[in-house]
């Protein structure tokens, strides 16, 4: 058995902690850890909403030309609804931080 790492155990172990090194750093240092992941996060999912919209620009809908497929959609919804909740997330810890004080 290797030795113990307390990173491996709160899951900083994983590629995203280190594909984004230099962001998260920044991020968590403007704004606390959580908050500061949780920007991280809302940046990866915008990424991924240009990306879809991308492809949504040239793979089209054969019933309805003027939108993109279905799958399409449903994909840009709930990237859209996982940034609102992480952004209702990120106000509400705002706010309670601003009560503390």
């Amino acid at each position: 058995m290797g030795p113990f790492r307390p990173e491996a155990s709160k899951g900083l172990d994983r590629p995203v902690f280190q594909e984004r090194r230099e962001e998260l750093e920044k991020h968590e240092f403007m704004m606390g850890i959580e908050r500061g992941r949780l920007a991280v996060a809302l940046d990866a999912l915008t990424d991924a909403l240009v990306l879809v919209g991308q492809h949504g620009v040239y793979c089209r809908s054969a019933r309805q030309p003027n939108l993109p497929p279905m799958d399409i959609r449903a994909i840009s919804k709930s990237i859209e609804d996982a940034k609102d909740l992480i952004g209702s997330v990120l106000t509400e810890i705002k706010a309670r931080k601003s009560e503390a004080v």
